[in-house]
């Protein structure tokens, strides 16, 4: 089956409402550091970041197939869609785990994009990948829980109306497992912001908005507990494979645009008499490139269609994210080497992209905890950590 045919509605809308903003854009919200406001608001009001919430809660009821088209299409147009991925894929917690009144209030307005839910609170400094030792807790008093703790690279705080936000609610000591004891909590940013939460913000080698954050005596309503107290955990890991899933499309789209951009200008740029793509030694590496980052395609179509036909892909989510990080930093590596000094120059915007793809090496999961989950759970090896 071509993929590429099958989707190529999805590919031609898209383009077409990323064609409005062009390099020039990007690059003038990347050398500002600022937030591409009027793109954001674009693909929702197009509907796109709804595409996975139920046509029943006012989105496209779409698959996360066709989620992954969306997202490769924007970076594979040179946009970047670390902006917005969120909206995207936190409020799947919410889809799965909500209590039905929680989703009749929420949904509608992420859908129409009225509310954004585009931060996820669960990386604390003192313990990285692992969550379970996380020190954020929520006490219950009342009708309310209190939460005091600190987490760090929460992003688009700045730009979002809600966070999911993990805490525990039982000690570490007192549970069973080490994974329970845990709960997911919709916090209204903005009211927090005002009675015990502090944003700040962490200046990056990307343009990407993410923050330090630091609860003291916060408090949320009872009723922002999202299912069943203590079971926080569980519902996380059921959306790490759709956040893994959308980022290797978005480095598939990067990886592709690496390509597509350092071909053109090998064909037109001459030294020595002819074009510098007659060389091998330039042609080969770039069709190294190109070849990699087909075969981490098929590895993304595969953790698609079992996550969309509720199969077991944490493997292929893993796996998809792994080969097409590598792909797309592999490709930029190669377009920025072909294109000499010129590859350095914001205006060929080479430089942010590169700055953009190279993130993924490092999440939403670090290349060695995929190789550890390989080991252990493919090829039966023994647990390293």
């Amino acid at each position: 089956m071509n993929k590429t045919d099958t989707y190529q509605d999805i590919r031609d809308a898209v383009r077409a409402l990323c064609a409005q903003f062009p390099d020039e854009y990007h690059r003038k919200i990347d050398a500002a550091r600022t937030y591409p406001e009027e793109f954001v608001d674009a693909l929702t009001k197009a509907g796109w970041l709804g595409a996975l919430i139920p046509q029943e809660y006012g989105g496209s009821g779409l698959g996360l197939t066709e989620a992954s088209v969306i997202m490769e299409e924007i970076n594979r147009s040179g946009g970047n869609a670390g902006a917005c991925h969120g909206q995207m894929y936190n409020m799947g917690t919410l889809l799965r785990h909500g209590s039905k009144e929680q989703k009749e209030l929420y949904l509608p307005k992420i859908a129409s994009g009225e509310w954004r839910l585009q931060s996820m609170g669960v990386t604390e400094p003192t313990t990285g990948t692992d969550t379970t030792k996380i020190k954020t807790t929520a006490v219950k008093k009342g009708d309310r829980y209190v939460v005091n703790g600190q987490k760090v690279w929460i992003s688009r705080v700045q730009h979002s109306d809600f966070m999911i936000l993990l805490a525990r609610t039982t000690p570490l000591a007192d549970v069973k497992k080490k994974s329970e004891g845990m709960s997911i909590f919709m916090v209204d940013l903005r009211q927090a912001e005002k009675s015990g939460l502090t944003v700040r913000p962490i200046p990056n080698m990307v343009n990407h908005e993410t923050n330090e954050l630091f609860f003291e005596n916060l408090e949320i309503p009872a009723e922002n507990l999202i299912g069943q107290e203590g079971q926080g955990f569980k519902y996380i890991l059921d959306g790490l494979n759709a956040e893994r899933t959308l980022i290797a499309a978005e480095c598939i789209g990067d990886g592709y645009w690496f390509v597509d951009r350092v071909t053109k200008y090998v064909k037109d740029r001459v030294v020595f008499g002819r074009p510098t793509g007659q060389n091998q030694g330039v042609q080969f590496p770039i069709a190294e490139s190109y070849i990699e980052v087909e075969a981490a395609n098929l590895m993304r179509w595969k953790a698609c269609e079992l996550f969309d036909a509720h199969q077991p892909c944490g493997a292929e989510a893993n796996m998809a994210k792994y080969l097409a990080a590598k792909a797309s930093w592999e490709a930029a590596n190669v377009c920025l080497q072909m294109h000499g000094g010129f590859g350095f120059a914001c205006e060929y915007d080479i430089e942010r992209k590169f700055r953009e793809t190279r993130l993924y090496q490092v999440a939403p999961i670090s290349t060695n905890l995929i190789f550890s989950y390989v080991a252990e759970h493919l090829l039966g090896l023994p647990r390293s950590f």
